[in-house]
């Protein structure tokens, strides 16, 4: 179980260094195609467009076959996507072919941790994944920025092989051959995937079927009093996270001056800071106390407007480690909550597809409100303070809606029950 464990470790490090890594490189050739600055929200959007239109199918696939299984065939979808670009394709489609891939990937990831793992043990589990997977957005964001930059790109550009015309001429060309390079690491990774054992009564086909199915499980979800207010706070959490991380590099361009390969460096600044957080919460807050961290939401939101008074990189520097700790720290156990309740519900493939399509769809809706406001001028720090409100506003109210369920029954008495 242990080997298995890190293993999957393994697979979700170099497929989220890779992905992270490509959406650099992608953003850097939007700006050298002159693309206009709204574009940019659009390249995130169109990654996570089929996270929501294939969850009713994605869940049912995840639990037909071996998970292993399903995440090498959701990464050589997104080495074809990668592939794409290379025979001149727009970036805002081959990178939704990529994203088509995470989207496979996605249940499949997060639901073998429930089939390999007891619930006592899916906090620290869940802390050990997302540590590691903030780690791979930290050298991702390092290595998007480096990879576009115009030192790495010439010594990739210099490498001749004999007798062997590889047909790579430009930056984004060499930077992309060192993404597959990792994708392909990833998938040896999945092959090494021990095959569970868990099986699930067989899959329906049927697309109107799969639909009713996923907007059952949905609406069991939604119903359940734990799972409510979990899927809320996580629904939140992945939606200004996406949203966050063009914020900081628009921010980090019209408040710090800084160029774009290094303002990367300032995102990955913030997933140090949600590393942080993922481990101390993974080694202090037990499933049984998951909710108590609720209000560390609600800080977050009111720091992050303390960004519109800060010009310099060394105020910046701790105050983007404090948001994201605090980030870090309340969502790693919401999502093994979310993870146990899906569990004891549904099956887990179907309740990470209904997480997936919740967190997503806040993903889509946030980053195109962003990019209407930058079509309309709005000022940077106008945008800021309206996200940091949103976001303490929002988490207040599912703290008050957690007291008001609480008052009517004592919803934590239900963590830690068995399947049925």
């Amino acid at each position: 179980m242990n080997r298995g464990f890190y293993t999957i470790m393994a697979a979700q490090f170099f497929s989220s260094l890779a992905d992270n890594a490509l959406f650099f490189v992608a953003v850097d050739l939007l700006v050298s195609m002159k693309s206009p600055a709204w574009i940019t929200p659009l390249l995130k959007l169109s990654f996570v467009l089929f996270y929501v239109l294939l969850a009713a199918f994605v869940g049912a696939f995840a639990d037909a076959l071996p998970k292993g299984k399903v995440m090498f065939i959701a990464n050589m979808v997104k080495i074809f996507g990668c592939a794409l670009v290379f025979f001149h394709v727009h970036p805002l489609l081959a990178y939704a072919v990529v994203g088509f891939g995470a989207a496979v990937y996605s249940p499949a990831k997060y639901g073998i941790l429930t089939e390999l793992l007891p619930p006592e043990k899916l906090v620290a589990a869940n802390g050990w994944i997302e540590g590691l997977t903030v780690t791979s957005i930290i050298l991702g964001t390092v290595m998007g920025g480096a990879l576009v930059s115009g030192h790495v790109s010439d010594m990739l550009l210099s490498i001749d092989i004999p007798l062997v015309d590889t047909g790579i001429t430009s930056k984004t060309e060499a930077a992309l051959c060192v993404v597959v390079g990792i994708y392909a690491l990833a998938t040896l990774a999945n092959l090494k995937i021990p095959d569970t054992g868990c099986v699930y009564p067989h899959q329906e086909r049927n697309p109107i079927k799969l639909i009713t199915d996923f907007a059952n499980c949905y609406s069991i979800l939604w119903k359940d009093k734990l799972g409510q207010i979990t899927l809320a706070v996580t629904t939140l959490f992945w939606g200004a996270g996406a949203t966050l991380q063009l914020i900081v590099l628009e921010w980090a361009k019209q408040s710090l001056n800084m160029p774009f390969d290094k303002a990367t460096s300032l995102v990955g600044v913030v997933a140090i800071g949600v590393a942080a957080g993922a481990v101390l919460s993974a080694r202090f807050i037990p499933l049984r106390k998951s909710l108590t961290v609720i209000p560390l939401g609600i800080a977050m939101g009111v720091i992050v407007m303390m960004m519109t008074q800060v010009h310099s990189v060394w105020i910046a520097y701790p105050l983007l480690i404090l948001i994201g700790a605090l980030s870090g720290f309340f969502v790693v156990p919401m999502n093994a909550l979310l993870q146990h309740r899906g569990h004891v519900l549904m099956s887990a493939g179907h309740s990470i597809a209904v997480q997936n399509f919740n967190e997503n769809l806040s993903i889509l809706t946030m980053l195109a409100v962003y990019s209407i406001m930058i079509r309309l001028h709005l000022p940077l720090n106008i945008i800021i303070t309206l996200f940091g409100l949103f976001v303490a506003g929002t988490m207040y109210a599912i703290m008050r809606k957690h007291k008001l369920n609480q008052a009517e029954h004592d919803n934590l008495s239900l963590i830690g029950e068995q399947k049925h």
